[in-house]
């Protein structure tokens, strides 16, 4: 699935990680976007250490308080506090879910997603990914139409055939190199959907959660959609994924369903980090820090380009980044990620502090130098 680096990992500390040898790392990768508050942060390991003591998991067909705390806390901080929250496992289940709704609200099927996104690896998610490397089964495939990002008359044009049931946009692209909508562009997929009465998903999977500056990316262009997704840095670290739901949808017994989602520990995980995303404002942080990191790294002559919002980051450069992720890892300590073969991913979790970003800039500095 994936190549592995010869780096075996022992324990987590706020944003670091440390080997079997004990060797420190700085962590700017967060597992993809998984870890938002820190690792092993200490409100965390002890909620589910303390649910654990009391029970893990039991069916979704009896009552679960931690469901109800989790969804009101998430209504707050997200401020969507009229949606309801159905919950799953992951990000790809969270968009499957979803597609079926817009699909069970508008009778259709046919869907537009964007090039370059990335939505999960179930095979309805696929269906949704433009991905040369995933190939999805035909039958999935037929039903969608991929269009470029930004581009909101070909959206309209196909709006206008009366068969689409869900237009499906990531709040800012990470897979696909951290490429962001414009708030123009939001906005008219916002007006287009409620004209020709499809249903707007946005995917904040990755992007959400604070990760962006704000709670989710989408209300940095100020629209509010119909179907919002979530997963990663939800649990940080617990798998978890979910689907807020605008109260135009009517809920029914059977709709949707789930076997582990929502069970006493995820819930347990996902109040935890709601918690403490509120107590040290992690959202504000982000912005900070990001826009810190941002603008530090604009300095840098030999960066290509630099673009995100908040601590979801992408460094572009004219060449392969391939050595020099490599040289940040095994030499100066640092994990990063990557988006194709040209760009540096940056998704550190939501409480990095300026200290770690002078240390990042330097020895950032020093690797590009070094393979000069």
């Amino acid at each position: 699935m994936y190549p592995l680096f010869n780096v075996e990992l022992f324990k987590g500390e706020g944003v670091f990680v440390i080997d079997k040898n004990g060797q420190r790392y700085l962590d700017l990768y967060g597992g993809h976007a998984v870890i938002s508050i820190g690792h092993s942060h200490p409100h965390y390991v002890a909620a589910i250490s303390s649910q654990i003591e009391r029970i893990g998991f039991y069916s979704n067909s009896i009552l679960n308080p931690l469901q109800k705390e989790l969804a009101k806390k998430l209504g707050e901080a997200s401020g969507f506090i009229d949606y309801s929250l159905f919950l799953c496992n992951s990000g790809a289940e969270a968009n499957e879910n979803a597609l079926k709704l817009a699909s069970f609200k508008t009778g259709k099927s046919k869907v537009i997603a964007f090039k370059k996104a990335f939505h999960g690896r179930t095979s309805g998610a696929v269906g949704v990914t433009d991905n040369s490397k995933i190939i999805a089964p035909i039958n999935e495939k037929k039903d969608v139409v991929f269009l470029e990002l930004n581009d909101i008359q070909s959206v309209e044009a196909e709006l206008q055939k009366g068969d689409v049931a869900a237009v499906l946009i990531e709040g800012i692209q990470g897979i696909g190199g951290i490429r962001i909508p414009s708030a123009e562009f939001m906005k008219g997929l916002r007006d287009l959907c409620s004209r020709y009465q499809a249903i707007f998903i946005v995917d904040e999977i990755q992007s959400g959660y604070g990760r962006s500056g704000r709670f989710f990316a989408f209300q940095h262009a100020d629209v509010i959609p119909d179907l919002i997704t979530v997963a990663k840095g939800m649990g940080n670290g617990f798998p978890m994924g979910g689907v807020l739901i605008s109260p135009d949808f009517e809920a029914k017994n059977g709709m949707l369903g789930t076997t582990f989602g929502g069970n006493y520990l995820a819930c347990a995980a996902g109040i935890a980090v709601l918690d403490v995303i509120k107590s040290q404002k992690l959202v504000a942080n982000a912005e900070e820090i990001g826009n810190f990191l941002m603008s530090e790294l604009s300095k840098i002559p030999e960066i290509k380009e630099v673009r995100g919002m908040g601590l979801m980051i992408g460094v572009e450069f004219e060449d392969d980044v391939a050595e020099l992720r490599k040289k940040l890892l095994y030499d100066k300590k640092i994990f990063t990620g990557v988006s194709g073969s040209h760009i540096i991913r940056l998704l550190p979790p939501l409480n990095l502090r300026k200290e770690n970003v002078v240390h990042f800039i330097e020895k950032f500095k020093e690797s590009i130098a070094e393979l000069a």
